[in-house]
């Protein structure tokens, strides 16, 4: 609805603007016209047709205060040369004789055409030429009054000033909603973060809950098929558990899938993984997975060597890959989240255990991590 309730506003917006100007310029027509024939400018006290001429050629000049936005200094130029003009012809030509000679006799819209170079156009150097040249013509310099040249001056001064004024107030008003605008898109973008952020933590969160249950299945059911009278149940529970060990047997099977796909993979055991509790299991899964992931990514031909060692108190895991031997896919390598290693390094800590990744002398990338073998669960009563 807000696109719709604003072209109307933009559309009327010239138009509002063109009433304005040719009411100004109407504004300044009848006031010099009157105060000219009141005799508080050029008038002659016997006028004639030249004088009728001029009072013609007065308006027309103030009329040009319609163009004041589109061609400023043309506007300018407009009511100086009328001003020129009128002053040549009273002195030295003597063609006119004002019937008050110390009266200003440039029009009133000078007033008004002396604001649109300042605040219309941006070269101000031109604007204050323009103003300037009009100052002189209209305190007549050439014929020095100091109560005509006080008052030119500040007849002309007055629209420079406002234009300035009121162009320090756009650009501060600019910058304000300029500074509210990047406020509202930085909540925005923040706020989108945080949702993936939130995202991803509950992703993982549902990973390990999943993993989780799935220990314990395998756990119950080989209890189960130890305990069972029956042999259906022994078989169907037996069938369970071994669907449970072979999920949680992945490890070997991701690194025969990397292989299979065009990275060359290792995998070097050591000792018993029975030593290693289902939770650290699953972090080493999730590790190897993220590396073999980063290798295919960023480090394409590069051979890798999964070594994991088993003991009684720590697992110890490290991934290591050769130096790239072919440039990334570059659509490749942007894909995912770019939480990966910060991610895996929060789990790691965790159960306690610790993560580094670095660079190998030979142009490769090691990623090792330590953790205990043993990390308890915590069941709730049923």
């Amino acid at each position: 609805m807000s696109t719709g309730s604003s072209a109307p506003r933009n559309s009327c917006a010239p138009r509002n603007r063109w009433a304005l100007d040719v009411g100004l310029a109407c504004f300044f027509v009848l006031l010099d016209t009157t105060v000219t024939l009141a005799g508080a400018s050029w008038w002659p006290v016997h006028p004639d047709k030249l004088a009728w001429a001029m009072l013609v050629l007065q308006a027309l000049a103030d009329a040009s205060l319609v163009f004041r936005r589109r061609a400023p200094m043309l506007v300018i130029a407009i009511l100086t040369g009328f001003t020129l003009l009128i002053s040549l012809l009273i002195s030295p030509a003597g063609a006119l004789t004002p019937a008050h000679a110390g009266n200003v006799w440039a029009p009133y819209g000078t007033v008004l055409a002396a604001y649109g170079p300042f605040y219309y156009r941006k070269d101000r150097r031109a604007a204050y030429a323009a103003v300037g040249m009009m100052t002189l013509i209209v305190a007549r310099v050439w014929d020095p009054s100091v109560a005509v040249i006080t008052t030119a001056v500040l007849r002309t001064a007055v629209g420079p000033l406002l234009a300035l004024y009121f162009n320090a107030r756009r650009e501060v008003l600019q910058g304000l909603r300029d500074r509210a605008e990047r406020a509202e898109r930085e909540r925005y973008l923040l706020a989108e973060q945080a949702r993936a952020e939130e995202r991803a933590r509950l992703a993982g969160e549902m990973h390990d809950v999943v993993t989780h249950r799935v220990s314990l299945m395998v756990l119950q059911a080989g209890a189960l098929s130890v305990t069972a009278t029956d042999d259906t149940t022994r078989q169907a529970a037996e069938e369970l558990r071994a669907a449970g060990v072979q999920a949680l047997d992945e490890l070997r099977e991701l690194v025969a899938e990397s292989t299979a796909v065009g990275t060359p993979a290792e995998l070097v055991e050591q000792g018993n993984p029975a030593l290693a509790s289902p939770v650290v299991g699953r972090t080493a899964y999730r590790i190897v997975r993220e590396a073999l992931t980063n290798v295919r990514k960023h480090a394409p031909g590069a051979h890798v060597v999964v070594r994991i060692s088993y003991d009684e108190s720590q697992v110890r895991l490290s991934v290591r890959n050769t130096a790239v031997t072919a440039p990334p896919d570059s659509a490749l390598a942007a894909t995912g989240s770019g939480i990966g290693l910060a991610s895996l390094r929060q789990r790691i800590e965790l159960v306690h255990g610790t993560l580094r990744a670095a660079g190998t002398p030979d142009g490769g990338f090691c990623l090792e991590a330590t953790m205990p073998s043993y990390v308890p669960t915590a069941e709730p009563a049923v």
